[in-house]
């Protein structure tokens, strides 16, 4: 009888192990994704490489036998000298965890590492390289060390992600073979009532990029500034951190803008949440970008988005349709965004809120997309 047969044992779990910064929100958030993913009845058993340390949140999805932490200091201009250093304890560290696919997050980085890893140990692994952005955006243009760098890594890589289709474009164009495209989406969307933008104050922004050059905070400072000039009830939070944040401050003080904007550091995701879900107007206008996970959370809770014009940031944003787009001009007379635009804008929030939340919830949101690259995965077996 059919009750008498054995039970078809269940698949081995898959071995993935994740290369990159233990400290990132973002790398946990694939360790959260991975750890809970089953697909064809196949778990995934998740291991990590931090090139930093790791938060104390990764305890509830990877046990500490399973994570391996560098402690480098590594800096996104280059010159990382001391995490190339911990080749050895890292590759002997993989041989024993003989891993199915090893994952590196930031390909310059953690990509270099990974590589050289499986070439001298000869791991069986199959790679999986992770563009974030500037990887693939900034780095390659900046050398033609680097450019050779970042082509012998995709060349390399079994299978890409990448979060939006120009950074795709990019790195096919760069020898990558095969590049799966979606965002480093949300984990939820926020509950419904967040996103009601009606009730939000009609002057208040929020900005959370890094307070480092590439993201341009001090761009973002100026095109408040001339909103504020205009609109004297205007308020700016100034979440994050990062090496330009005295100089902000002081440029804001010079300019008798210290009633109008507050820098609130480093926030975690609960306080973070309560600023989106606040704040009636998002900005964000870094020189290179890709899609943002920032950007996303954003939308999801129905702020009116104001972004560089970027190429990847017209794959989320149609100028004056569902948010902003700012090209390069800030300073002088001339200003950034028309005051029509943004009363246009304020006028049509609701709305706006509406959409952005909805095609978040359509294409971005992160655990669905996690089980289409862990089939992907599975079919390359």
């Amino acid at each position: 009888m059919l009750a008498d047969l054995p039970a078809e044992p269940p698949a081995r779990p898959l071995r993935h192990v994740l290369v990159g910064d233990g400290e990132s929100p973002h790398l946990l958030k694939w360790a959260r994704a991975l750890s809970q993913a089953r697909v064809h009845g196949q778990s995934v058993e998740v291991f990590a490489v931090s090139t930093r340390g790791f938060v104390p949140d990764w305890d509830a999805w990877v046990a500490p036998e399973r994570r391996l932490a560098l402690n480098t200091r590594p800096q996104h201009a280059g010159g990382n000298t001391s995490l190339l250093k911990q080749l050895p304890r890292v590759g002997a560290w993989l041989a024993r965890v003989d891993a199915d696919w090893i994952n590196p997050h930031y390909l310059t980085s953690s990509g270099t590492l990974a590589l050289l890893a499986k070439r001298v140990w000869r791991l069986r692994g199959r790679v999986l390289a992770s563009a974030w952005g500037s990887d693939i955006l900034v780095t390659p243009e900046r050398s033609a060390a680097l450019r050779w760098l970042t082509q012998a890594i995709l060349r390399q890589a079994d299978l890409c992600t990448s979060d939006s289709h120009h950074m795709s474009a990019r790195m096919q164009a760069l020898g990558a073979r095969e590049v799966m495209t979606f965002p480093f989406g949300l984990e939820a969307l926020p509950p419904a009532t967040d996103s009601h933008a009606a009730a939000k104050p009609p002057w208040l922004f929020f900005a959370n990029r890094g307070l480092e050059p590439i993201y341009r905070p001090q761009a973002v400072l100026e095109l408040f500034a001339q909103v504020q000039a205009h609109r004297p009830e205007a308020q700016l939070v100034v979440a994050n951190d990062g090496s330009l944040r005295d100089a902000l401050q002081a440029w804001v003080t010079q300019h008798g803008l210290g009633e109008a904007v507050r820098f609130v550091g480093r926030l975690d995701a609960a306080t973070q949440a309560q600023h989106y879900a606040a704040a009636r107007w998002y900005l964000s206008l870094p020189a290179s970008d890709s899609v943002a996970v920032s950007v996303l959370e954003a939308m999801a809770h129905g702020c009116v988005p104001v972004l560089s014009d970027l190429p990847a940031n017209r794959e989320l944003v149609a100028h004056r349709v569902n948010g902003l787009l700012v090209g390069d001009a800030i300073q002088g007379a001339r200003q950034a965004v028309p005051e029509r635009d943004w009363l246009e804008a304020l006028a049509e929030a609701p709305r706006i809120a509406a959409r952005n939340r909805q095609w978040v919830a359509e294409h971005a949101v992160f655990g669905p997309c996690v089980e289409a690259l862990l089939r992907r995965m599975q079919a390359m077996a």
